[in-house]
């Protein structure tokens, strides 16, 4: 049994908090939240359910004193310091924010993650959906029904009208201000984002022998013709309501690995971009091509799911892929580690032969 932190109770911290309550090879040993209102919760009360007996805390030091195999690292605004001092204690860490490919981040702290794994004798890996599942775990899957590969193409279209969260579109993505405002070179979290994208490629191009000389990224806005009202709030005419990203890796002048974002808000979509389906396509071309497409729902079947269930389910399956790598990432060799290294996820409880607690 591995005993697990749950750092940041978030919505993807909360499903990671359900999920290592729920699973047998896990035991909860801390939680550290940042709201005084969350202070000295127990654990089963932050989740909707009864208490289980852990309290949690805005302690770090308390964290950082508990024993514990590893901690899931889901925080709202990540700090690296803490991540070094993390993994230098002893505990792996598994992250959903950042730290997807680490071998790709600036040498300098790429050498502090490298140098507190060493002392911990600790591992490291990031886990998501996107990035992750969809940019990392699915496309190095699919590459095994392949004999040679030409180009590996993920896009990802999304609407964002029913995200409601204010903070993350208005704020880090910078939907609704003027598109000077909204550039990779004014936006600091854009150019963060960017570069998880940009990792996701490294990763790709190690995995998949592409020997790639350079990585690129390009960004398109486009403004909204008149206001418009979604979930988050008010866009109004003129400012920010679509972003184009493409993330592309080169080998002698060809592009063999694309990433592309089309995340728009109205009913309105360009003229201009790809027409790709709501949700995640991969496609690999090469002897022979594959093309797989992804969503993530509530459910397909069940008719009284609302929208806030289906927007939310992305959430989930973050945290699923981050708590089910925990018993892989523990198990390897200490240093910087991805799905390269790492089994693939997969679920724990399964069909329910793994114990449910029920909620209150």
């Amino acid at each position: 049994m591995y005993r697990v932190i749950q750092w940041g109770t978030g919505n993807v911290g909360r499903e990671a908090l359900r999920a290592i309550l729920d699973d047998p090879a896990l035991e909860l040993a801390g939680i550290r939240v940042y709201g005084e209102d969350k202070d000295g919760q127990d654990a089963g009360v932050l989740v909707g359910r009864a208490p289980v007996g852990v309290r949690a805390t805005r302690d770090v030091e308390e964290i950082l004193a508990t024993e514990a195999d590893c901690v899931c690292y889901m925080p709202r605004n990540v700090d690296l310091d803490d991540v070094c001092r993390v993994l230098a204690s002893g505990k792996n860490l598994v992250a959903t924010p950042f730290l997807f490919y680490a071998q790709a981040l600036a040498d300098e702290d790429r050498a502090r993650v490298e140098q507190a794994c060493r002392e911990g004798r600790s591992s490291v890996c990031g886990m998501g959906i996107h990035p992750g599942l969809v940019g990392m775990v699915l496309p190095l899957t699919l590459s095994g029904a392949i004999r040679r590969l030409e180009r590996l193409t993920i896009q990802e279209r999304a609407n964002w009208d029913f995200y409601d969260s204010p903070r993350i579109t208005f704020e880090n993505m910078r939907f609704g201000r003027p598109p000077q405002e909204a550039t990779l070179e004014a936006n600091p979290f854009a150019r963060f984002n960017s570069d998880l994208f940009q990792q996701q490629i490294h990763l790709l191009g190690a995995g998949l022998d592409a020997n790639l000389d350079e990585v690129s990224a390009e960004q398109t806005l486009v403004t909204a013709p008149a206001d418009i009202e979604v979930a988050a709030g008010r866009i109004a005419a003129g400012t920010v309501c679509g972003q184009r990203y493409r993330w592309r890796g080169q080998a002698a002048g060809r592009t063999r690995i694309e990433i592309e974002a089309l995340w728009t808000l109205g009913p309105d979509y360009p003229e201009a971009w790809p027409r790709p389906r709501d949700g995640w396509t991969i496609t690999l071309e090469g002897d022979p091509s594959l093309r797989t497409h992804l969503i993530t729902l509530a459910s397909f079947e069940r008719r009284d799911a609302t929208i806030e269930e289906h927007v939310h389910s992305a959430d989930v399956v973050t945290a699923m892929q981050a708590v089910h790598a925990i018993p892989s990432l523990c198990a390897a060799p200490a240093g910087l580690r991805s799905p390269l290294d790492l089994e693939a996820p997969r679920s724990a409880q399964g069909f329910g032969a793994s114990r449910v607690t029920p909620n209150v």
